[in-house]
């Protein structure tokens, strides 16, 4: 290779990483330090949760929750998990009886897309499980 071919080549690279580096720190600064609210599309948010309420829902429900998503919305859904510390942002608060509010669809729809740093659930987890999480969700915010 020429000088000038290795020049050029790094100017490319150099060119290339910059983009690529602005491209990430728009994308990943627009989620995490957003304030806009959270809020699900009208057709996503009307769907019905077709998993009846009940022991064996809220009991998987219960071990889902234990298991993917304690570590930062807390055992009491306070947000106040252990890894919620190191996200940057406050994780959702589900023991607010607020969440009373908040269509059994919208909160599917959130945990199948995510939002970051909470991970997208629509590969993770069954629609069963998701609307069993769901189902357990609204207990924690009677409590």
């Amino acid at each position: 290779m020429t000088p000038q071919l290795i020049r050029r080549l790094t100017k490319i690279a150099a060119f290339l990483t910059a983009l690529l580096g602005s491209a990430l720190v728009m994308v990943s600064g627009e989620q995490v330090g957003s304030t806009e609210k959270w809020t699900a599309p009208a057709a996503e948010a009307r769907k019905k949760n077709p998993v009846a309420i009940n022991e064996s829902s809220l009991a998987a429900g219960q071990k889902i929750y234990l298991k993917r998503c304690v570590a930062c919305h807390g055992k009491t859904g306070n947000g106040d998990g252990p890894d919620a510390v190191d996200l940057g942002i406050h994780p959702a608060k589900l023991s607010d009886p607020g969440l009373r509010e908040e269509a059994d669809g919208a909160l599917f729809w959130k945990i199948t897309v995510g939002k970051k740093p909470m991970p997208t659930y629509g590969t993770r987890l069954s629609p069963t499980d998701r609307w069993n999480v769901i189902n357990y969700l609204r207990t924690l915010a009677r409590r």
